[in-house]
């Protein structure tokens, strides 16, 4: 067939990048070589319209252990000897089209991700967002999604340890799945997605290929049409009992010796793989993809080369040991077949039945390679004006606080979301020291290092529509204060940044200044950025989703004896706000959904008042001066309190003795502040140490043994406004 600007179009490529293959190549591309750098030039590979900003973040320094990018996930220092492998990734198209198997192969390719460097993956976290949950569409996304993550993890099993879900409009159309592994593995074991060696067999092993997920990584690169559903076949299908039995093989053929690298066929399948392997090496491959096992007959070559069919691995095998390799994955019942062998000369050669199908030079394909990378114009955002005009002057305050929290607390957004968690294992390889000691991130045990690891995945949406940068800095703040007030000490960021069509100035303008926000936070807290994933072309008919720069964060605990948790302990213990109160409503659950308010500023934020707040708690809790330690987050003030006693069945008395708004002491969100219980001796000692670092400390009140009061109103007790949030979600479900 005669290859064209139509040809190339098609796929998903410009004009402009078909003369710059023309160029590269030094001829017209023949159909499968059109069709893998269709697939490697999208943006889910190659990060195209995004690479010139990541490269702005901090990426070194604290205790990386490897450049960020450099390998398939980011690996820090967690001391004693081990490090800690964490990622977090995207699947929000395929699970917009096809909730379950989306959402289920999203948490196999991170997992993959995570195995493939030689770490054992110990937890799972999720971040979720969907449109109105009273919507029937929402329900059934909702759904199927939670069912495949479930089903997978599940299966796999490692346990899902923290999570969270948010229910907007902007998100009906387009959900975001985003999926985080974390894994500990001994330093200096670990396995590089890397080829070399010449003559060095490269072996396919997993599971057979089939004509799923077919064009994936240019699926994910568009947005979602009405027509989206006619691209099933770019939808990929899981087995999460072959990837289980592929895990075990793949950190028992480490231990041979004999494999020199290895890398997951994630986002564009074989292509991706020999290529990215290739071009780090600084060597070529000569494959022939009839050894490729299949599923299906007569696949032709582009369509084996951009299969992304899961539980796949490409590895290449130190010539001579090939039998130790082949023991290994026989053992395991999985398919490893010998495809080609290394070359010297730079380019990746793809056979079929001896029939030269490809000829590429493997660095022209990648990112950081021949890749293009563009520079987009960015302008901010008519609404911003709208956001600027907001005064709080404009709302009247509260006259009831009781009934509009009661309101408040069973707002999807604030909710229990015990409805999806429930269908977690959480508890699967008995390392989740959450399980029943609460605190704001998850703290999981890394049997056999001596230390536990805290994790979180963070990402008010809100926040950072309303102002980019000041919410991309709270995104990595937030993340940072859960992992310390849980007693961790915060390590790394991975991020999943999801934002609209980047050919839109006022999106990139969005994603520009989310990522100027993380960057600056990040350095201010020292957790560089290890690595992560970009997805644009989130869309609804009506415009893009909210910006959401998605933060997983890892923190380390020396000792699990720091391990804080959220909860009151006991009746007659201090209740105290480190932190000062604002009076600030702005971008608030409250604001927004009972007040119906689109447009308001982000919430109060001061990055140096965040650093100096977390490092006074972080200090705290080593000198053992509170019990409890919970943040303010969405809902404000009076939900930290209630989450506090729900799960020792603890109320409170407390009073506001303030000339601040009601509804702002109560209600408001502004960032910095964390709720602490203390026994009185920890109390005085607490407010000495506050006063002689210049911290904000409030006396709230009291824990009580299950009644509530506020202000001297008599509020009931703990367990009926327990019951109220831990139903909220199923109710609206189940209507």
């Amino acid at each position: 067939m005669e290859i064209t600007v139509k040809t190339a179009e098609e796929l998903r490529l410009t004009a402009e990048e078909f003369e710059l293959i023309k160029q590269k190549l030094g001829r017209t591309p023949n159909f499968t070589e059109l069709c893998t750098f269709s697939a490697m030039w999208s943006e889910h590979c190659s990060y195209k319209n995004s690479i010139k900003w990541l490269k702005t973040l901090p990426r070194e320094g604290g205790r990386m252990l490897v450049a960020a990018g450099e390998e398939n996930a980011g690996l820090m220092d967690m001391g004693n000897g081990f490090g800690v492998v964490f990622k977090i990734e995207s699947h929000n198209h395929p699970s917009a089209i096809e909730p379950f198997q989306g959402a289920a192969t999203g948490v196999g390719g991170i997992q993959r991700d995570i195995f493939t460097m030689g770490a054992r993956p110990i937890a799972s976290l999720n971040s979720l967002r969907f449109g109105k949950l009273e919507d029937k569409k929402t329900q059934r996304l909702l759904g199927g999604v939670v069912h495949g993550i479930g089903h997978y993890g599940n299966c796999f099993g490692v346990p899902t340890v923290a999570g969270e879900v948010y229910f907007e409009e902007c998100y009906h159309t387009n959900p975001l799945v985003n999926a985080m592994s974390v894994g500990i593995v001994k330093v200096g074991k670990t396995i590089s997605a890397t080829a070399e060696g010449e003559g060095n067999p490269v072996f396919f092993v997993g599971s057979a290929t089939g004509k799923d997920g077919i064009g994936g990584a240019s699926f994910a690169s568009a947005n979602i049409t009405e027509e989206s559903t006619e691209e099933l076949p770019a939808v990929q299908v899981g087995d999460p009992f072959q990837e289980k039995k592929l895990l075990e093989a793949c950190l028992e053929v480490i231990e041979t010796g004999a494999v020199v690298g290895m890398q997951d066929m994630g986002a564009a399948g074989i292509i991706c793989s020999t290529a990215e392997m290739s071009a780090k090496g600084g060597v070529g491959m000569r494959i022939d993809l009839d050894k490729v096992p299949t599923r299906q007959k007569n696949m032709k070559a582009w369509e084996l080369l951009l299969s992304e069919s899961q539980e796949r691995m490409l590895m290449v095998v130190e010539k001579g040991k090939e039998a130790a390799v082949l023991k290994v994955f026989e053992k395991w019942d999985l398919s490893c077949s010998e495809i080609g062998e290394v070359t010297t000369d730079g380019r990746l050669k793809f056979y079929m039945h001896g029939e030269l199908e490809a000829d590429l030079p493997a660095e022209e394909l990648v990112l950081g390679g021949g890749a293009p990378q563009y520079t987009r114009e960015y302008t901010e955002p008519a609404y911003l004006e709208k956001v600027k005009a907001f005064s709080i002057d404009s709302v009247a305050d509260i006259t009831d606080l009781k009934a509009t929290t009661e309101r408040l607390i069973q707002i999807p957004n604030i909710a229990s979301k015990r409805w999806v968690a429930v269908q977690y294992d959480s508890t699967v390889g008995a390392a989740n020291a959450s399980t029943n000691a609460p605190s704001d991130a998850a703290i999981v045990l890394a049997h056999g290092t001596g230390k536990a690891l805290a994790m979180t995945v963070d990402c008010n949406s809100r926040y950072v529509y309303a102002d980019p940068y000041v919410g991309g800095m709270i995104a990595v703040a937030e993340a940072a204060r859960n992992v310390v007030v849980s007693g961790g000490e915060p390590l790394g960021v991975t991020n999943c940044l999801n934002f609209g069509n980047p050919y839109n100035p006022e999106v990139y303008y969005q994603f520009v200044k989310a990522v100027t926000g993380m960057g600056d936070a990040c350095r201010k807290f020292n957790t560089p950025v290890t690595g992560g994933n970009v997805s644009f072309y989130n869309q609804n008919p009506d415009g893009p989703v909210y910006p959401t720069p998605t933060i997983g964060m890892v923190g380390v605990l020396d000792d699990i004896a720091t391990q804080t948790t959220l909860d009151y302990k006991e009746a007659g213990n201090e209740i105290l706000l480190v932190g000062q109160q604002q009076n600030d409503i702005a971008s608030s659950e409250y604001l927004h959904k009972l007040k119906g308010v689109e447009f308001s500023p982000a919430p109060h934020f001061d990055l140096d008042e965040e650093f100096a707040i977390q490092k006074f708690i972080a200090s705290a809790i080593k000198e053992k001066l509170v019990s409890s330690a919970h943040d303010t987050a969405e809902g404000g003030l009076i939900v930290s309190l209630l989450e506090k006693g729900f799960n020792r069945n603890l109320g409170f008395d407390v009073k506001a003795d303030t000339d601040l708004r009601t509804d702002a002491y109560w209600l408001g969100e502004a960032q910095s502040r964390v709720v602490v219980s203390c026994t009185k001796q920890q109390a005085e000692a607490l407010k000495k140490k506050a006063a002689a670092s210049n911290i904000p400390v409030t006396v709230l009140g009291t824990v009580t043994t299950g009644a509530i009061k506020v202000n001297g109103e008599d509020w009931g007790t703990i367990d009926s406004w327990k019951n109220k949030y831990d139903t909220a979600i199923e109710k609206i479900i189940n209507k």
